[in-house]
Parts: C-alpha cells; structure tokens; sequence
C-alpha cells in the first residue's frame, strides 16, 4: 500500500507537460538511436548525458530512460525489415521477424514485436514496482563493509553468471580499473598515473570512454562488415495493427515465460542480449511448431522480444538500489547520477524517494509512449536506412567526436576517444564484453574507496567482511560466484568419472 502511495506521488510529478514532451523527445532519439547501427543504446545515452548536466536530475534521468526504451523499439525495426540487428539484444528476433516481413506479413511481425516489448517492460515495470519499497528495509544498515561487499558481488556476478568466458571477463575488468586509477587518489589526495599530463589530474572520462568503446569501436566493425541496408518497405495499417493485437492473448503463455526470463536477467547481470537469446530456446523447446521456427514462427517472435523489454526495464532497480547495472545502458546510466550527485544504494531510496519514484513512474509512461510512437514512425525511420551508409558513417563520426569534446571542452578526449574506440573494436573482434570494462571504471574508485575505508575501520583486519549476517552472506555469495566457473567444471567432471567407471572392460 505504500508502494502506491508513492507510485502515485511519482506519477505526479512524471505526469506534467514538460516531462511528457521530454519522454517524447528521447523516445524518437532513441528510435533513431536504436535504426542507425554503428550508434546504439549505450553510446546513445553516453552522448545525450553531457546535456543533463543542466537538468533537473529527476528531468535528466527520465530523458535518458526514455532514449533508451526507443532504442529497444528502433533495434526491433531493423531487424524486422532489414535483418540487421540495431541493437545486440534484437539479434534473437531477425530469427522470425524478417521471414514474416519477406512472406509480405511485416505489419504482423513489426506490431507482435512492439505490442509484445509493451508487455514485457510493463511486466518489468510493475516487478520493479513491487520489489521497490523492500529495498528500503537494509537501507541503514549499510556501511563501508557493506558496499564493498556489494561492489564485489556486482564484478563476482558478471565473472559467474555472465554469458561470456570467465577469463575475459576478468581482463576486461581490469582494463576497466586501470583506466579507473588514473588520477586524484581520493584518500590520499596523491595524483597517480598522469605522467606530468595536466589534463589526467581529473582522469578519463567514462563518457569519453564509453563514446568511444560502443560508437566508434561499433561503427569500425560495421565498415568492416561492408554493411549494405536493403530492406523491405512496409506502411503500418490501423486496422492491421488492430487484428494482431486481438491475437496477442493467443501467446500468453510465451508472454508470461518470457518477461519471467527477461526480469530474472534484467536484475542479475545477464542482460537483455541474454533473456532475449534464451527465451527464444525456451519458446522453441516447448513449442508445438518448432519446424516453423526460423521460418516465420510468430512465437519467435514474441518471446525474445518480451524477454529483452523486461530484462531492459529490470536492469534499472539493481542500479538505483544497489549500484549493480544489469546491462551496459544501465552502468552509463549510473555514472549520470554519481554526476547528478546522487549515489546508488539503499540510501537512495530514502534521501530521494521523489527521485526514484517519479523515475518508476515514468518508466510506465515512457514504454506506452515508445509503442505508440514506434508504430507511427516505422516508415520514416525505416526510409533513414536506406540512405547510403558512406553518408551515415562519417554523419555517426562526427556526432561521437562532438559528444566527446563536449563533456570537457579538452582536445585530449578526442585523442581518448578514438583510442578506445580502436580497444572495442578489438574487443568485440576477440570476443570480450566490453560492458564489464565500464563498469569497472564507474565502480572502480567507489569499491577502492570502500575496501580502504573498510581496512580503516578494522585495522587492517580481512574478517571485517564478516563482522555481521549481512556483511558476511554478501561476501559469501560474492566469493561462490566468483568461483562458480571452476566450481561447475569440478561438478562436471565429477559427474563424468562415474560413468566411465561404470562401464569397466569385460
């Protein structure tokens, strides 16, 4: 009941004009964001974030929510009409989504992917709704120990339940914290690593970085793929749009499996790619068409894209609760509050409840607005793809080396910015995930700062991780998923021993 009372509150002040028309306005950014590959949701928020800085964070922080529900929307138009992926996380739905467009049923397949993503982050929505106000509850009884034990369970978890290889994981991590060291050593005040470079006294920027890891390192791996946009032509019919949503409790039982998935993976660190991925392997396993899949199987198309609004939408409470972002959008997010000058955790929910509720409470205006702007727009965001892409590359170019300045005005960010784009490209080339690496530069100082201020308090002593119940399951959960990967490997070949030993030769 009192989750209401606040939901109202926040839906009060989300509510008013000028936050309506900023939804709007960062709904078809996004859009335009999620159409243009080589650009994407995280480098998209990385550029709109140096225009926050003015705002009002509550203002700031639905403009930046809002670009990124138009992202996931702009991701499944091209991936429908063009086969290409606009985001990582619409990859699953070019499986069915393009079939159905080339069997001349686009309008079916483009009003299925959005009515189903509504769903899926309304789902996503009302969970983090839910689970809000028992955030609350360990809000004071956080401390130095506490948060570094949160910080460590947040890189453990990427380690032992991310989707890409353990090993690096753990060098893109650290990658992320070398960056991270450079700079004004809080404690201390000693400036460390700047090589008598003036301008490395405040650091490097996450946003410079960021620029340049997903825009810049993107758009080299697409000029390198020699991508070329021929898609199909589609007009989005009122009475075509009204047809399929009738159909749309046909899949409720995907619809409920797959926002379960999305949500699940929205809030541990598996992300949107992920949930979408894996909700296609359930809805395939377990349906009764599985020779349609790949072919135009509706299904296939609901079930990655409910997963990856709900999982999009789940990502944002662990990052306002507990500073853990469940997807690279959400650790870009993150770093715009530290900037706010807010700071993500428990505490949150108490010094700023106007914040985190009228945050909530856009969040449902925001992705009704997406679906309803997405379809009206399908045509002309799909016209902008078939624009010659030696015309879009350098327009991208431009955009990312302009963000970059503009978040100090320092010639040296732009010399940052193409030198990281260069390390995406090479990540994405070698298969690293790159959303560990800024994570550990946003958390980076803040878990150094912690473990120090920790060792401060207990003299040195490491069993200060373990002075109280809560302090110690956290670390305790960190450590098991830190270790999981080798833990599952010893399982396994455990599990193998005794079958060949059961069969001995007669």
């Amino acid at each position: 009941m009192e989750n209401f009372g606040n939901l109202m509150d926040g839906f009060r002040i989300a509510a008013s004009g000028y936050h309506v028309v900023i939804m709007v306005a960062g709904v078809l950014l996004g859009i335009l964001v999620g159409v243009l590959p080589g650009l994407g949701a995280p480098n998209g928020v990385s550029l709109l974030l140096p225009l926050t800085f003015t705002m009002d964070p509550v203002s700031a922080i639905i403009l930046l929510t809002s670009m990124y529900w138009g992202a996931l929307f702009g991701g499944s138009t091209t991936s429908i009409l063009f086969n290409i992926p606009g985001e990582p996380s619409s990859v699953a739905t070019t499986f069915d989504g393009y079939p159905m467009a080339r069997d001349g049923r686009a309008t079916h397949a483009l009003t299925l992917a959005f009515l189903s993503a509504g769903t899926g982050a309304l789902f996503g929505v009302a969970v983090i709704t839910g689970l809000s106000g028992w955030v609350t509850q360990f809000a004071l009884k956080f401390s130095s120990p506490e948060y570094f034990a949160v910080y460590l369970l947040v890189f453990a978890s990427f380690v032992g339940m991310g989707n890409a290889s353990p090993f690096k994981t753990v060098v893109s991590m650290m990658l992320g914290f070398a960056v991270a060291t450079i700079g004004v050593d809080t404690i201390s005040g000693n400036v460390r690593l700047t090589y008598g470079i003036p301008d490395l006294v405040k650091g490097i920027s996450f946003l410079v970085a960021v620029i340049g890891l997903f825009g810049l390192g993107e758009l080299l791996q697409t000029m390198e793929e020699g991508l070329r946009f021929e898609g199909i032509h589609a007009r989005i019919s009122p009475r075509e749009v009204l047809k399929t949503a009738l159909t749309l409790p046909r899949h409720w039982v995907t619809l409920l499996r797959s926002a379960l998935v999305g949500c699940w993976m929205g809030i541990t660190p598996g992300g949107p790619t992920a949930a979408s991925f894996m909700s296609y392997g359930l809805a395939k396993r377990f349906s009764r068409r599985k020779e349609g899949f790949g072919k135009g199987e509706p299904d296939g198309v609901v079930a990655p894209e409910t997963a990856d609004h709900a999982a999009g939408t789940c990502a944002i409470l662990p990052m306002l609760a507990l500073g853990i972002p469940g997807s690279a959008t959400a650790a870009v997010m993150m770093g715009g509050l530290m900037i706010w000058g807010l700071t993500p955790g428990p505490m949150l929910f108490i010094e700023r409840p106007d914040f985190v509720w009228s945050t909530i409470a856009s969040m449902y205006l925001g992705n009704v607005i997406a679906v309803i702007l997405v379809l009206a727009t399908v045509p002309m965001f799909a016209a902008i793809l078939r624009i010659p892409f030696s015309i879009i590359g350098p327009m991208i170019v431009v955009v990312c080396f302009v963000g970059a300045y503009t978040v100090s005005g320092a010639r040296l960010d732009l010399w940052f910015a193409l030198a990281f784009g260069i390390v995406g490209y090479l990540l994405k080339k070698l298969d690293y995930p790159i959303a560990p690496m800024v994570l550990a530069m946003i958390l980076g100082d803040k878990t150094e700062d912690a473990f120090r201020q920790s060792m401060l308090m207990s003299k040195g002593s490491m069993s200060v991780f373990y002075s109280n119940p809560l302090v110690g399951t956290i670390t305790t959960l960190a450590i098991l998923l830190l270790l999981w990967p080798l833990l599952s490997r010893a399982l396994q070949a455990a599990r193998k021993r005794p079958a060949a030993g059961g069969n001995p030769a007669r």
